[in-house]
């Protein structure tokens, strides 16, 4: 077979545009969850984040001329595959991948060692290993915006507000139902630490994956007879924990869930059991938000868009995965500024960008950003005021081999600053 030099000139010039073009993008990993019982949560997140970057890629053009790009890992909230997923996208993308979201609390302490290795910076947002908030020790983990420490800190203080003040814990009974996972397991020492503070009596009952099976559990909590429970659910095991909570007949209004358990999936399938239900949040729902508009404008409304019921766009969780889009891309804003405008990142200049962005007011060692637009201050949904968030500011840093010793310093501070 014969071919023109104009053709072979053509296909040279064509693979060379095609090559310019691959080295001006910017690649994310999308490690997630699309199936299992915890898809509702995996697909409303990264639903609204690869909506964003979508968004963003055709309103913009990507971000100062280069095109953020996306590859879709499935996790299914499993530790070993979330680790199988970092290593399959590493090293894709001109420069490697700009960041890592594992949206997992177990597969972030599974990854913790190895982004320090390649030096790939890593984002909890809202979840993860707490006491990493102190960069000197964890330089590549970034649990942003809050942790479950706090979190866990602003619930008992509105159960103290519930109950006429802080004093008025003393003698009370505290519920602590909890996944039976990293992320289930990680206010424990933080709950002992204020029962003993405060003088209230916590029992901690766990729940095995996937959490459709609670009768024992909820059972033993009948007996206990509890005045608070607090649920550490994810994905099924929040509405059955709702109507479980509602077949002993144990009062919803005292039953106060993470952030991971107040979202429209955790809540519609209870039915009425939900009612009266109280949950903690860091980013509010709503379409009406001018990027929200944006994402319909310049996406759906193009016959394009991740979410294939629309009815999600504004939910609490597709919300949080906008919020994740915007704290990623504008780390990587701040980093083109510094490093060249135009030009693709790397991983190390993302986390100068991410401990840089602008408008957050944290020493660099405790990361916490602020989006007035979709982000709300820590609060619980219901309640009559916000409590204020005790921010752990990493104290007792010290050598990776001490990371035990540090944990147990800063929780021990934290504590005390309450």
């Amino acid at each position: 077979m014969k071919f023109s030099k104009a053709a072979l000139l053509g296909l040279a010039l064509f693979g060379a545009t095609t090559m310019a073009s691959a080295q001006n993008e910017q690649f994310i990993p999308m490690n997630g969850y699309w199936v299992g019982p915890y898809a509702p949560g995996g697909s409303g997140i990264f639903g609204g984040f690869i909506d964003y970057i979508n968004m963003l890629n055709s309103r913009d053009g990507g971000v100062n001329g280069v095109k953020l790009t996306y590859e879709k890992c499935e996790t299914e909230y499993n530790n070993a595959r979330g680790v199988e997923c970092y290593e399959r996208e590493k090293k894709k993308g001109p420069t490697g991948a700009t960041v890592i979201h594992p949206l997992s609390t177990g597969i972030t302490y599974s990854l913790i060692d190895k982004v320090a290795a390649d030096h790939i910076p890593m984002i909890s947002l809202g979840y993860g290993r707490t006491d990493a908030s102190d960069g000197r020790v964890f330089p590549y983990v970034f649990p942003l915006i809050t942790n479950y420490w706090s979190q866990n800190t602003a619930k008992i203080k509105f159960i103290g507000m519930k109950e006429g003040g802080m004093d008025k814990l003393k003698g009370k009974k505290i519920v602590n139902i909890y996944h039976d996972s990293a992320y289930g397991k990680e206010t424990i020492p933080i709950l002992d630490a204020q029962a003993k503070k405060y003088g209230f009596e916590v029992t901690h009952i766990p729940v095995a994956h996937p959490g459709n099976e609670q009768g024992a559990q909820w059972l033993q909590i009948r007996q206990i007879k509890p005045d608070w429970v607090i649920l550490r659910g994810w994905g099924v095991m929040n509405p059955t924990a709702l109507k479980a909570a509602a077949k002993i007949g144990f009062p919803r209004d005292h039953i106060i869930g993470v952030w991971w358990s107040g979202a429209e999936e955790d809540t519609i399938p209870a039915g009425a059991a939900a009612k009266g239900y109280i949950a903690a949040g860091f980013n509010v729902a709503g379409s009406n938000f001018p990027v929200i508009q944006e994402i319909k404008k310049y996406v759906y409304a193009k016959g394009k868009g991740e979410m294939e019921d629309q009815s999600r766009i504004g939910s609490i969780y597709y919300n949080r995965g906008v919020v994740h889009g915007i704290v990623t891309v504008e780390a990587i804003r701040t980093a083109q500024a510094k490093f060249g405008k135009g030009k693709p990142i790397t991983p190390e200049q993302m986390r100068w960008g991410i401990e840089n962005e602008p408008q957050r007011p944290r020493p660099r060692a405790h990361p916490a950003v602020g989006r007035r637009t979709l982000e709300g201050r820590l609060r619980l949904d219901r309640a009559a005021s916000r409590p204020a968030r005790p921010d752990v500011q990493g104290f007792g840093a010290g050598l990776r081999q001490g990371e035990e010793h540090h944990a147990a310093r800063l929780l021990e501070r934290h504590v005390i600053s309450q």
